[in-house]
């Protein structure tokens, strides 16, 4: 299953675009379902296109819920947090009713009673997401699926639906979705800017493993179809 692409002339018109498509996914499953679920990734990319869905008054927020792909082992007062990002740009004005899901659950580390705590905390959603909007590492990582992470072939091939993370050079202990939690989703987005990240999508959709560049498992998967967005 070939990824779709589409390419914006600036971060600002991909960001406007992507959130409008997203808000799309949220009323059709609050249409649908009563409710809607996003999943989305941290970082400085998304920033922009957070201020830009969380504006949008004409989504019901206070039937979405909103938790993160992945995110550091950090409390959200932390500056190294995801879920600090999207409360600070997304979860404001009309979105500041959505209910969000963290993934962080308190504890030192994702040991297995943190764990637990996590995934006791995801129950609250749905058993699909509407929308997983996902990010991209210059080193071909995506959401905690980092080249020589420790529960990596867990993340990618087992059933679990969140698994913690570590790998070198990474920093803190992280806790993810795995790929079979993300995949169920009605629309499925990479999200990724820059000439730097194009040259790193090209070399993941040429031949080589899913270990040197995990992305790659996204980027082949059969299961769910896959929109890339792209700006310089």
């Amino acid at each position: 299953m070939t990824p779709a692409r589409r390419s914006f002339g600036s971060k600002e018109d991909l960001a406007l675009a992507l959130a409008e498509t997203v808000a799309d996914d949220l009323r059709r499953g609050i249409e649908a379902n009563g409710q809607a679920a996003l999943a989305v990734s941290g970082g400085s990319t998304p920033a922009r296109f957070f201020v830009f869905l969380g504006r949008k008054k004409d989504v019901d927020w206070s039937r979405v819920l909103v938790t993160l792909v992945d995110e550091r082992w950090v409390p959200e007062t932390s500056d190294r947090s995801n879920a600090g990002l999207v409360n600070e740009k997304m979860l404001q004005g009309p979105a500041a009713v959505a209910r969000f899901i963290p993934l962080y659950a308190g504890g030192d580390a994702p040991d297995a009673a943190g764990l637990a705590r996590t995934a006791e905390q995801l129950r609250a959603l749905p058993e699909r997401f509407d929308a997983v909007v996902l990010g991209m590492g210059n080193d071909g990582h995506t959401a905690s699926f980092f080249p020589g992470g420790d529960n990596l072939a867990a993340a990618l091939t087992g059933t679990e639906p969140v698994l913690s993370m570590r790998a070198p050079g990474v920093g803190e202990a992280r806790v993810t979705l795995s790929l079979d939690r993300l995949l169920a989703t009605d629309a499925l987005y990479l999200h990724i800017e820059g000439e730097e990240k194009a040259k790193v999508l090209e070399s993941a959709l040429a031949e080589g493993s899913v270990d040197e560049m995990p992305v790659r498992a996204v980027l082949r998967q059969t299961r769910t179809p896959l929109t890339i967005y792209w700006s310089p």
